[in-house]
């Protein structure tokens, strides 16, 4: 499967795929690979729920999922997950140096 703009690809996926907490009753749910590659979405994007795209499916459905995942701790235990290989593709070193003008120097005014 490749992977679209925002979403995890399939070597991530592999990592996290059994993190997931299983669903106790009912009929089955969404697929979670496709819940979190939205929640990505959202994340990354900065849209509003309802602005998700339609192929994820409700946004509805995925806000609660959301809810339920961040409630539960299952979020924060992928991310740590995922962290543990360090991914030195989107690595950024910001050299910026800011110089500061001569008369901040802290010197006597009017001399």
């Amino acid at each position: 499967m490749a992977a679209k703009r925002y979403e995890i690809d399939d070597h991530q996926w592999e990592q996290i795929k059994e993190l997931f907490p299983r669903a106790k009753t009912g009929r089955p749910g969404k697929d979670n690979r496709d819940m979190f590659n939205a929640i990505l979405w959202i994340a990354r994007s900065g849209a509003a729920w309802r602005d998700l795209p339609e192929r994820y499916g409700p946004w509805k459905t995925v806000y609660s999922r959301f809810c339920k995942w961040r409630d539960d701790g299952s979020l924060e235990t992928i991310f740590y997950a995922l962290n543990v290989e360090i991914d030195d593709e989107n690595l950024m070193i910001d050299s910026t140096s800011v110089k500061a003008h001569q008369h901040s120097a802290g010197a006597k005014k009017g001399l």
